[in-house]
């Protein structure tokens, strides 16, 4: 199946959390973590990713620097802080429930 999937609305704070986890990324490099990760099958359009961004730094979850990309260009990096951590750890377990509860009721046999 290689059909391309919708964001699940509430998801895409906790995959930018997820993306910059293990190293720091240029908002691009994130959309494209994301989309190579999933096989190209989920999209992080920038005018959803830069407010994400903004949102996330905001409520210090992320923090940003300016730096040069491999190609010499300026971006603005972005890295999870330990306050981050916390909440993407406490999102991933939420969603991880949700996830189980939603396949239970699929899989479910027989009729309402």
């Amino acid at each position: 199946m290689d059909e391309r999937v919708e964001l699940v609305p509430g998801t895409l704070d906790m995959l930018v959390m997820k993306a910059v986890s293990a190293e720091a990324l240029h908002g691009f490099g994130i959309a494209r973590w994301i989309e190579r990760v999933t096989g190209d099958r989920l999209t992080v359009e920038e005018g959803a990713l830069y407010p994400a961004l903004h949102r996330l730094e905001k409520r210090a979850w992320l923090s940003s620097e300016w730096r040069r990309t491999p190609r010499g260009r300026r971006a603005r990096y972005y890295r999870l802080t330990p306050e981050g951590s916390h909440e993407l750890d406490t999102l991933r377990t939420r969603w991880e429930g949700s996830a189980w509860a939603v396949r239970q009721v699929l899989e479910a046999e027989g009729e309402a």
